[in-house]
């Protein structure tokens, strides 16, 4: 069928301009349904070279689009290049009048009237802020994880934004690395089905409240050598395939209609130039259809690499290897359009690459209508409703993972007691917002202090004790650790001394992790130990309340502390939940996502390592065997681990069949019974063994995971499903399959789950 093309043009995007304009009105309501390919290859065939080059282009904000245009130069001529449609995107651009206002230079002042994407680091929340999502990944929550990015993409787009750069699923195992704080821990199986949450959460059915996810770092990012940001990655087929990859491949099922590159290399070449990874695997063998923009100057950081000679060679690989969008490098800009007249790129690369950032703005409906997400009354109803702080609250407290509880001296009595409260990071409103909330403003966390004062029936004296870091840290500076400052180290045993519970809120300040923030050691920061230490001597009856962005080695704590609860960076309503949680009217039933070393040596640490050809030489005193001669293999609290305020008891384990084939199935099932007190929750969780492979298998793999409520003195029955797609890996032949053999099936509350089951598997 053929039809008018200046006529579709009209359509698809002089339609720009906005509803009620008599431009729009000369759209009919069938050319508003013609399929979006059309739509797409209809725009781009009326595009010249440069324009399709220029939705490639994404630029930072530079200048107060209030304000008057800029005159001269870098600024000046950002600002020619969005009227001459050469920016397909903007970043940093946010809330509605500074949006609409520039999103009207792209759609009235331009000659194709192309609608810009507005794109921002919506990460955990945008005003209201969400746990960091290390810490949401402990809730093993799925349906509180979709929520929180729901709330986040609400906001976010009744702020103007229309782009998320999250989720993050960098697959990670060593937590020196700053940005664990942002990805869903060591775990490819839980990092997946997170990953699927938050890309629903974030995308809805793209309405008004929706935004567009980017799955990112693709690909590698978190096996940065020594956990040092931005370092070299080397990575076997092996582990790329069956570790890193399956939680990209399960976001991209899942719609997103973004990806972003990593600033790592791989197997020696850059991410954004890897042609592998971006067309092979991502756009051919995944069929993926949106577009993958690069990270924040990735394309001119390929210089820095040794792999390009200059921007120009940076630009010429990254485009060939299909990176679609130049996030602040320029690359594409200044020398696309040179580089395809000398035959290096061809057009056709220029063509796709345009064809699907145009398909993404057509999927979001910025063609109907650009101004969709620019409405100031919606604005200032939408940012910071009741609802929203209600949300994260939940997940706030279904984030909190109780380590330890000797004695039972969690939960807190309400009334009768003196309760000493130290640690400056229990009064502190910034840190528990954690790393990237650019968009949150300081001082509106609310903070430990605040929320135990919530609760009449104690008496509570606050001591700092000794500060976390020098100055006031800030999300663009190294943050400054304090390393000598003890002066009020006696206040807080004054403080503690006549006290019947001491509570100390210990860890790193919201910016100590993030990007750029690596740790060699993983101890409290600064004086902090030697705090716990110097109080513990006056009054032992601690709780520890640790707020971090990362696991840390705590083994003094462990040995010395009777209650433990890691309490990350929980966002907005980061107070309110750790106190619910301590006084005992919300039953914490976190589990980890991700080890917790006893020693920073241990790095990379995680449960689903290979057994080694001498996992345990049996041979009496002998040293033979991989292991440490100053410290234990395993970790101080393994994967998957938490204590509730009420115990659980796991028995009959039973497998409907031993025997598995292609087209079968096997049921496992485990009785689970409340043994304690009290309601509460609980992990049950179903780990997988192959035991001879084409390839070392793992010594045990997440399989199978299920929340369930079990009330005090109940037995409940939790039931797994196993199928040939789930014992499926990257095998030897460099392809997805089942093989044949033996496994084992263990099901508990964590990593270390002892009750196992077997079967064979057969074609």
């Amino acid at each position: 069928m053929k039809f008018n093309l200046p006529k579709y043009v009209l359509a698809a995007t002089l339609i720009a301009i906005g509803c009620g304009t008599a431009k729009q009105d000369m759209v009919s309501v069938k050319e508003k349904q013609l399929p979006i390919d059309r739509k797409v290859d209809s725009v781009l065939n009326l595009m010249t070279l440069e324009e399709k080059i220029g939705q490639m282009n994404q630029y930072n904000g530079f200048w107060n689009v209030t304000g008057p245009a800029p005159k001269d130069g870098d600024a000046a001529i950002k600002y020619e290049h969005i009227k001459k449609g050469w920016v397909g995107s903007m970043l940093n651009v946010r809330g509605v009048k500074d949006v609409r206002a520039l999103q009207k230079i792209a759609v009235e002042e331009t000659r194709l009237r192309i609608p810009v994407i507005f794109g921002y680091d919506v990460i955990h929340g945008y005003k209201t802020i969400s746990p960091i999502p290390l810490a949401e990944a402990a809730s093993w929550d799925m349906e509180a994880i979709e929520n929180s990015a729901a709330i986040a993409a609400a906001e976010a787009a009744a702020s103007g934004l229309n782009w998320t750069f999250a989720p993050m699923v960098d697959v990670t195992r060593d937590a020196r690395w700053g940005r664990v704080m942002e990805g869903s821990g060591e775990d490819t199986y839980l990092g997946s089905a997170i990953g699927v949450a938050r890309v629903k959460g974030f995308q809805g059915d793209l309405g008004e409240l929706n935004v567009a996810a980017c799955v990112k770092h693709f690909a590698g990012y978190g096996f940065a050598e020594s956990g040092r940001d931005y370092n070299t990655v080397d990575v076997n087929k092996n582990t790329l395939h069956n570790i890193i990859l399956p939680p990209f491949k399960a976001a991209a099922d899942a719609g997103a209609l973004t990806f972003m590159n990593s600033f790592n290399d791989l197997d020696g070449i850059p991410a954004t130039g890897n042609a592998y990874l971006q067309t092979e695997v991502l756009k051919k063998e995944w069929d993926f259809k949106g577009f993958v923009v690069s990270d924040w100057g990735s394309m001119g950081e390929m210089v820095n690499h040794g792999y390009a000679e200059n921007l120009k060679q940076a630009a010429q690989f990254a485009a060939n290897a299909g990176s679609d969008m130049d996030m602040e490098s320029h690359g594409y800009v200044e020398y696309l359009a040179q580089l395809v007249k000398e035959g290096k790129v061809s057009e056709e690369k220029i063509n796709d690459a345009a064809r699907r950032i145009l398909r993404v703005k057509f999927q979001l409906g910025l063609f109907d209508n650009p101004y969709k997400y620019c409405d100031e009354a919606r604005e200032k109803a939408t940012v910071g409703k009741k609802e929203f702080h209600d949300g994260v609250l939940d997940m706030a407290k279904k984030s909190i993972v109780l380590l330890k509880n000797e004695n039972n001296v969690l939960p807190l009595k309400k009334q009768g007691q003196k309760i000493a409260v130290i640690g400056a990071l229990a009064t502190d409103k910034t840190s528990p917002l954690g790393s990237w909330r650019i968009g949150a403003d300081d001082g509106t966390a609310v903070s430990v202090m605040e929320g135990l004062e919530q609760y009449k029936g104690n008496e509570l004296v606050y001591a700092k004790g000794a500060d976390v870091a020098l100055g006031t840290p800030a999300f663009t500076v190294e943050t400054k650790i304090n390393m000598t400052d003890k002066s009020e180290f006696e206040a807080a045993v004054n403080a503690a001394k006549n006290a019947d519970v001491v509570i100390m809120v210990l860890g790193e300040h919201g910016l100590q992790t993030g990007e750029g923030r690596s740790r060699t050691d993983l101890g409290l920061p600064g004086v902090q130990q030697e705090l716990l230490e110097t109080v513990h001597k006056t009054n032992p009856n601690i709780v520890l309340v640790l707020t971090n962005g990362r696991p840390l080695a705590i083994t003094w704590a462990d040995k010395n502390i009777p209650a433990i609860v890691e309490a990350w960076h929980l966002g907005t309503e980061s107070g309110n939940a750790i106190a619910q949680v301590l006084y005992g009217d919300y039953n914490p039933s976190g589990k980890l996502p991700m080890s917790f070393p006893r020693v920073v040596g241990q790095m990379p640490l995680y449960y689903n390592h290979k057994s080694t050809g001498r996992p345990n030489y049996n041979g009496g005193d002998s040293v033979f065997w991989s292991h440490y001669t100053d410290e234990s293999n395993d970790p101080l609290y393994p994967f998957g681990y938490g204590l509730s305020y009420t115990t659980f008891k796991y028995s009959n384990l039973r497998l409907s069949n031993k025997a598995l084939n292609a087209n079968g199935n096997i049921t496992v099932s485990i009785d689970v019974t409340n043994t304690g007190k009290t309601d509460g929750k609980e992990v049950v969780q179903m780990y997988l063994q192959d035991l001879f492979g084409s390839v070392t298998r793992p010594v045990r793999e997440l399989k199978g995971f299920e929340l369930t409520e079990i009330k005090a003195g109940e037995t409940k029955t939790v039931s797994f499903e196993i199928n040939k797609k789930t014992i499926e890996f990257y095998t030897a032949n460099n392809r997805w399959e089942a093989e044949p053999g033996d496994f084992k099936v263990y099901v508990g509350g964590d990593s270390k789950a002892s009750l196992e089951a077997g079967f064979t598997y057969s074609n």
